[in-house]
């Protein structure tokens, strides 16, 4: 009876140690990131209501054929604007360039971003920003669009990994300012990648 009791209790403690060291969601390096970024308090843009319940985001599969190499054509001539935001912030941001690419046999346009406040911060001099509307949004991907985050390229391409597009924070937190998407790049084609809608608690 005894041995019984003691194999009962290992099983539990085994079970609950199980849970705690659940090992995070996801495919990929990128995937996984966003989970552990989303479930760690300190760094989630969740509710807390929502946090406590998160097991994971929902991705679609990876797949190579939107690993896309895309001819990058600088804009130098730029004049800085304010971006529209889900609040009354208005960040100054320039066209730093275009994204010429070819998808699935299509040819598509994207124009990339500079915040130019951001770019003051150490470690985001090079930094790019790609916004992105597509035919999934509102459907299995966030009705706002999509971000991508990039770096200023050393030639004149750039690889754009639309498994890795991420949500504005504002899809899961309405305490969130977050950019938005500039019309002129919208796709007009379905990006079957990356992070889908989140279902709010």
């Amino acid at each position: 009876m005894r041995s019984l009791i003691i194999l009962s209790f290992c099983v539990i403690c085994f079970t609950s140690c199980s849970q705690k060291k659940r090992p995070l969601q996801g495919d990929t390096p990128f995937q996984k990131e966003q989970n552990a970024k989303f479930k760690d308090a300190s760094t989630s843009p969740l509710k807390d209501k929502d946090r406590k319940t998160f097991n994971g985001l929902e991705f679609f599969k990876f797949d190579s054929t939107y690993i896309v190499k895309a001819q990058f054509k600088r804009t130098p001539n730029e004049k800085a604007f304010k971006m529209k935001t889900t609040t009354d912030r208005l960040p100054v941001y320039v066209k730093y360039g275009e994204l010429i690419f070819n998808l699935k046999g299509e040819d598509f346009k994207l124009n990339i971003y500079q915040n130019q406040g951001l770019i003051e911060k150490e470690g985001y001099e090079d930094y790019l920003f790609l916004p992105f509307l597509d035919e999934t949004n509102g459907l299995e991907s966030y009705g706002g669009g999509r971000y991508i985050d990039t770096r200023i390229p050393k030639g004149d391409t750039v690889i754009i990994d639309f498994n890795q597009a991420y949500n504005p924070y504002c899809a899961y937190n309405d305490k969130y300012s977050c950019p938005i998407v500039p019309r002129g790049n919208y796709l007009r084609t379905r990006i079957e990648a990356g992070v889908k809608a989140f279902n709010k608690h």
